[in-house]
């Protein structure tokens, strides 16, 4: 799948479409995204600012989707926990952006060339028009090449 039909897809899928999140890039070589969240009537919480699940929301899948890409079909990737600290509520546009560099690629196939699991923790923060800083979001993933791929002898 080229990037372009993924953007296309995930902004009409309707968890994304109905909450007001729109992925604005990703990037050819699927080590770039930026995700944003327009502040509306139906996604504003009691006391007018963005709704946590929808800040959690719109950083969910990209770490994973972004490394399955980068990685290709020879190994597993899940999501396998995150956590969000908020930091100041959001009350106007918010974006976030995920970068995947060449040093966590080759640390990554370094740590499952044996066919070992690999967890990874990214972090990527969601800022506000201002560039101040609403939340901090922390996902780790789970990365393992897959059987066939694994050299003889690697564990199963």
């Amino acid at each position: 799948m080229k990037p372009s039909t993924l953007r296309l897809g995930m902004n009409l899928w309707p968890p994304f479409l109905f909450s007001g999140v729109h992925v604005a890039e990703i990037a050819p070589d699927w080590r770039y995204a930026r995700v944003e969240l327009r502040l509306r009537p139906w996604n504003r919480n009691y006391v007018g600012t963005h709704f946590g699940g929808n800040l959690f929301a719109m950083t969910d899948p990209f770490w994973m989707l972004l490394l399955m890409h980068c990685l290709g079909r020879d190994y597993y990737v899940w999501d396998r926990e995150g956590r969000i600290e908020f930091l100041r509520p959001g009350r106007s546009h918010v974006s976030t952006e995920f970068r995947i560099g060449d040093a966590v690629l080759a640390q990554i196939r370094q740590a499952t060339a044996g066919g070992d699991k690999y967890l990874h923790w990214f972090e990527n923060d969601v800022v506000d028009a201002e560039g101040q800083v609403v939340a901090r979001v922390h996902k780790q993933v789970y990365v393992r090449r897959k059987p066939d791929r694994r050299p003889r002898g690697a564990a199963g």
